[in-house]
């Protein structure tokens, strides 16, 4: 076995003289540093059912379904899968912190030691961050993610979003949107200053273009009312009146969370959005209530300020948040998906121990299926966890069980 922190060091030393087409070349000369005859790269598509390669010059490989491949289970389960019958390759989930954004396929005489464990995990961060970092710079992570033609609209939509998971050792925050290709209204955003993590869920009024850039405009304003120090009830009267000034016929569903990581103390301003469910114990418990404020761009028409409802999480419990897209998605038949549905597949999902991310992940495909893959509205879905401090990495075990 090779130095593996000379092919770390080799790799961040050379990756900033090339471009992001350079990417899976780069990768593919490492190998031999840690006895590999071959590195490939795949990246999860927009809709996390397929695995793509990133190929240079030479290589050959399909496309790999994320549901039925050991490629996939690698990227479902966080974990490091070998096939009996093939052991001269292993898969490495490809991670940033706990943002999935594919698996690497190491071919090497050695792949059925699980001695190599240890240096396949460091190739993979190294080479997650170095994607991550030189990804901006070019368009060829994108193309290849995408299976079909993207909308401006979910252009600019996804041009906005924040990573869709992150996590430290008390805090699990994920979110899935569908439909990839041509959102238009959905969007969310959080951020982690000191102990509060704050969470903004919105889901604005229209199609296309026009309702991207009301939820341009509206996460925007709530990023500035965040950062410019407002609390909660002034962060939604100031979205409220930039969407009045600016849209002044259109609104915008929100819901505004604020959790105390210490304490768990919950704080919402459900501004007419559907309510969030409190889960516990691999259950849901009941939904928040809710509204608590009209929709943004409505506020004028009452002359009471936004009420905040104050919740005391207990350790462990999670906050599932939707869009109307989630619980209104038809059937063939006509019947919606509804709550009672969401909430049955959530429990499950709970009970079978999945990781936060992948219970997202199944949940909106679920969702797309029911619905015969053509979604007549976003489909947004977010899950914030608490996990305090006497669970030291509770979470970031269950997002990375047995992996090493």
């Amino acid at each position: 076995m090779g130095d593996v922190g000379e092919v770390v060091r080799w790799l961040q030393l050379h990756a900033p003289q090339g471009g992001p087409d350079e990417l899976s070349q780069l990768v593919a000369r490492a190998a031999p540093a840690i006895d590999a005859t071959e590195i490939v790269i795949y990246l999860a598509d927009y809709t996390q059912s397929l695995l793509v390669p990133l190929l240079g010059a030479g290589l050959v490989r399909d496309e790999l379904s994320i549901e039925t491949t050991l490629a996939g289970r690698a990227f479902t389960t966080l974990d490091i899968q070998r096939a009996p019958d093939n052991p001269d390759r292993v898969w490495v989930p490809l991670l940033l912190g706990c943002e999935r954004m594919g698996v690497l396929e190491i071919v090497a005489p050695t792949a059925a030691d699980e001695a190599l464990d240890g240096p396949a995990w460091e190739v993979a961060v190294t080479i997650a961050q170095i994607l991550v970092n030189r990804r901006l710079y070019g368009d060829v992570v994108e193309r290849m993610r995408r299976r079909l033609p993207m909308q401006v609209a979910a252009e600019i939509v996804w041009g906005l979003l924040p990573p869709l998971t992150f996590a430290t050792d008390d805090l699990v925050i994920t979110a899935i949107l569908e439909p990839c290709y041509d959102v238009g209204g959905d969007i969310f955003d959080y951020a982690l200053n000191d102990d509060v993590l704050s969470v903004g869920l919105f889901d604005t009024c229209g199609h296309g273009i026009k309702a991207s850039t009301l939820a341009s405009l509206v996460v925007s304003a709530y990023r500035n009312a965040r950062r410019c120090g407002l609390d909660l009830v002034d962060t939604a009267i100031s979205i409220d009146r930039w969407v009045r000034s600016e849209h002044p016929n259109f609104f915008a569903t929100g819901l505004l969370l604020e959790l105390d990581r210490r304490t768990g103390r919950l704080s919402a301003i459900n501004a007419g959005h559907p309510g969030a469910m409190l889960l516990r114990d691999g259950k849901a418990i009941r939904e928040l209530p809710g509204p608590t404020a009209l929709p943004l761009g409505l506020g004028h028409l009452t002359p009471h300020r936004p009420q905040v409802h104050v919740e005391d999480l207990h350790p462990g419990d999670r906050i599932l948040a939707y869009t109307d897209g989630i619980t209104d998605a038809r059937s063939a038949e006509g019947e919606h998906f509804g709550l009672d549905r969401l909430v049955d597949f959530v429990n499950r999902a709970l009970n079978d121990g999945l990781p936060s991310p992948e219970t997202m992940r199944r949940l909106v495909r679920a969702v797309v299926g029911y619905q015969d893959d053509q979604l007549q509205d976003d489909a947004t879905a977010l899950f914030v966890e608490w996990r305090p401090p006497h669970l030291p990495l509770a979470h970031l075990r269950d997002l990375a069980a047995n992996r090493h």
